[in-house]
This record gives C-alpha cells, sequence and structure tokens, in this order.
C-alpha cells in the first residue's frame, strides 16, 4: 500500500450526536484522539463531561450544540481545525426519522441531520467518514432515492466501502453480538474514505466478528452485578439471584443474548425494555422489562419493587449499560429515566471499536495486523462463510422477522 496518513501522532475524529459515549468510546480504544464532541441534550453532554478524562479530552472540546446551527458557524475556525486535516469524521445521527418503530418519514422529518452531516463533511473534508443508523433507513423501500443521493453527495470526492465489493450495498449491517455484547442490536454503517487516499493504495475492509470475548450472553455478562444486587437483601435476595440463575443460566439460555434495548424518546413516558415481543424475551431470561430499576447507590433501591417480583428483577441502569457494552467505569448524568435512555439510544462501544480499528487499518496500513489482531475481517472469509443479512432479516426489537 502507499504511504500511511498522518504517521507522526494519534489519529484525530470530531463527533457530532455523541449522545452518552458509546461511539466515542470504541473510537477512542480503536486510537483515535477526539478533537471535539458533539451533542445537544444536555444530560448526556453531563455524561460525556463527566467522564472526559476516560477519553483524555478537556471538557471544553465537549460542546452543547444544536448541529443544524453549528455546520453555519464556521465551523473549521470554531474547532480550530484546518479544512483537510481531520482524520475521521463520525455521527450517529438521530434514528427516528428511519426507525420501524416510529412513522418513518425519512427527509421529511425536521430531526433528519443527514443533509447537516453531509455539510459538515464538505466543510471539514476529513479523510474518512463514518455514519451509523437504524437499519430502518436500509429496510424500507421508500428511502431508496434518499440513500442514494447520499451516496451521490458522498462519492463526489469519497470512495464508499461497498459489503463485498457489491456497490449497490454500500451500508454494512452489522450485529451488536458478533463483536462480544450480548445483545442483538442490528445497525446500519457506512465508511467512506478520501478518493486521494484511495488511490495511494488505502483501502478498507469491513470486520466480520470479534474473536476474543464472542458470543457474550447476558448470563455471564450480568452475574457478578445480579449477584451483588441481591445479596444485600439477605435470604429473600438470594433465592430470587436463585431463580433469575435457573432460568437465565439453564442449558437452553446460557448464552443468549438479550433482544435490543430501546431507549425511546422524551415525548413518551417512563423507561422499560421495549415492546411485547421484546419483554417475553426477558422474561424467558429471568427479567422483568416492564420497568427499569432504581440503582443501589442511587439510595433509593426498593427490593420489593426493584428485585422481589413475580418476573423476576428489574435491571439497573448499570446493568443496562453491561448490556450495551458499556465499561463499568463509565458513569451516566440525569435522573434514572434519561441516564436509561442514553444507555438505550447508545452505539455499543465494542462495535464502535471495530469499525473504528478497520478505519485506523485503512490509514495507517503499516498498523494493519497490530489493530485487528482480534478480528476477522471480510477478504479473509470465504464467499460462503460471509453472514447473509438481509435488509428485512430483522423487526425493531432487533429480533429476527417472523415471516407472514
Amino acid at each position: 500500500m502507499g504511504a500511511s496518513v498522518g504517521s507522526g501522532g494519534p489519529l484525530t475524529s470530531v463527533e457530532i450526536c455523541a449522545g452518552a459515549g458509546g461511539q466515542a468510546i470504541g473510537l477512542h480504544d480503536a486510537g483515535f484522539k477526539h478533537k471535539a464532541l458533539l451533542e445537544i441534550d444536555p444530560d448526556a453532554v453531563a455524561t460525556l463531561r463527566k467522564n472526559a478524562d476516560q477519553l483524555d479530552m478537556d471538557e471544553e472540546w465537549i460542546l452543547e450544540e444544536d448541529l443544524k446551527k453549528f455546520v453555519n458557524g464556521g465551523v473549521c475556525t470554531r474547532l480550530n481545525i484546518k479544512r483537510g486535516e481531520l482524520d475521521l469524521l463520525a455521527g450517529g445521527v438521530p434514528c427516528p426519522p428511519f426507525s420501524i418503530a416510529g412513522k418513518q418519514l425519512g427527509e421529511e422529518d425536521d430531526r433528519d441531520l443527514f443533509p447537516a452531516m453531509l455539510d459538515l463533511v464538505d466543510e471539514l473534508f476529513p479523510r474518512a467518514v463514518m455514519i451509523e443508523n437504524v437499519r430502518g433507513l436500509l429496510g424500507s423501500p421508500k428511502f431508496s432515492a434518499y440513500r442514494t443521493s447520499i451516496l451521490k453527495r458522498l462519492s463526489a470526492q469519497y470512495h464508499v466501502a461497498a459489503v463485498e465489493g457489491d456497490i449497490s450495498r454500500t451500508w454494512r449491517i452489522m450485529e451488536a453480538k458478533d463483536f462480544g455484547v450480548p445483545q442483538l442490536r442490528p445497525r446500519a454503517i457506512l465508511v467512506a474514505i478520501r478518493k486521494d487516499l484511495v488511490e495511494r493504495g488505502h483501502s478498507f475492509i469491513w470486520p466480520v466478528y470479534r474473536i476474543k470475548d464472542g458470543n457474550r450472553g447476558v448470563y455471564d455478562a450480568l452475574f457478578d452485578s445480579m449477584k451483588d444486587r441481591c445479596y444485600k437483601h439477605g435470604k429473600e435476595g438470594k433465592r430470587v439471584f436463585r431463580e433469575w440463575v435457573k432460568k437465565a443460566g439453564s442449558e437452553a439460555n446460557r448464552h443468549a443474548v438479550a433482544p435490543t434495548l430501546v431507549g425511546g424518546s422524551k415525548k413518551h413516558g417512563g423507561a422499560d425494555l421495549g415492546p411485547t415481543r421484546a419483554k417475553r424475551a426477558w422474561a424467558e431470561l429471568g427479567i422483568d422489562a416492564m420497568g427499569v430499576a432504581n440503582d443501589p447507590d442511587d439510595g433509593k433501591c426498593d427490593p420489593e419493587r426493584d428485585l422481589f417480583r413475580e418476573a423476576g428483577p428489574m435491571l439497573t441502569v448499570k446493568q443496562a449499560a453491561i448490556i450495551q457494552g458499556f465499561p463499568d467505569s463509565w458513569e451516566f448524568s440525569g435522573r434514572k429515566t434519561a441516564r436509561y435512555r442514553q444507555v438505550g439510544n447508545a452505539f455499543p462501544p465494542p462495535v464502535a471499536e471495530a469499525v473504528g480499528r478497520a478505519i485506523r487499518a485503512a490509514l495507517r496500513p503499516e498498523q494493519q495486523d497490530e489493530v485487528l489482531r482480534n478480528y476477522v475481517m471480510e477478504d479473509s472469509l470465504p464467499a460462503e462463510e460471509l453472514p447473509d443479512i438481509q435488509l428485512d432479516m430483522f423487526d425493531s426489537t432487533g429480533f429476527e422477522a417472523v415471516p407472514a
């Protein structure tokens, strides 16, 4: 391959719609230095600032901003970045315009931030672009023209990574469970590398799955925290724990992963773990999904409400974060429902890390063996072993769709 990019220092990134930091954690772990994180929700911004030291960044570059207004304000100057010097622009643009669980208004939805994201690409002209969204963006034919318009605008100056070399499949459906996350959570990912780099031999290869810690189930993920919660409440707590182990740790469920966590929106009630089908799946794992428990550290834990329930204990926000792939050290700000929504709407850090490492390998090919050693990449598998994920395979909860 050609000469690597920016080999004298860390790769740099700017992230929009950063939420509670799932993508930021993953990209940091992949070796990127965040120049700035942009987010509009004040609770999520407070979460990012609380954990800024874990991202090795200064709080002043965690910006509470409306992206549409921010793009119109001279971005390069505000971020102190010269056009063309940034390595990666990343963003999980809001999913409601495309979510199967919503009205699917797409570009007619005022929450659609794809135009602002593409304006930011034009202004910053980064070496690579990564965009994440729900798979609903791909699953509906009604968004075909919109997907084409995004691709057309990007492809003027970028090579958009195709799946299995098929240019008609430029969005990759990635399942969190393939990267050590105990949850289904299919997400749509697009990666683009600047054409001048591709012409110099920098090519992006999709990660297929993670070798280390693969196939981690809910039982293994929650065992320690569930035992700790229950054992604080004497005999009854130990009984609850044994019942949970009997269900979640059974031969049938021992390696089962959770349905997709649903964060919801501020317009709709309190927190729970998703629609009816998801609640049934949680019940099979010994979890009551009708609400979210108070974290013991809050001093508000009511064992009768949170643990001693007929259907099993409810999850705490911290446990939901484990299911989402957050590190134990990550702290969330805001009231319980606000914290849960931050978790439920997040991009799982291990998935972001996998894509981030693949981008890093494209920009710095001399580091490829080092940064990808725990992953199986698309170019290393024969066609018959590649995942065959159809766009309409999953329903809104992340379950495989049941044919009518």
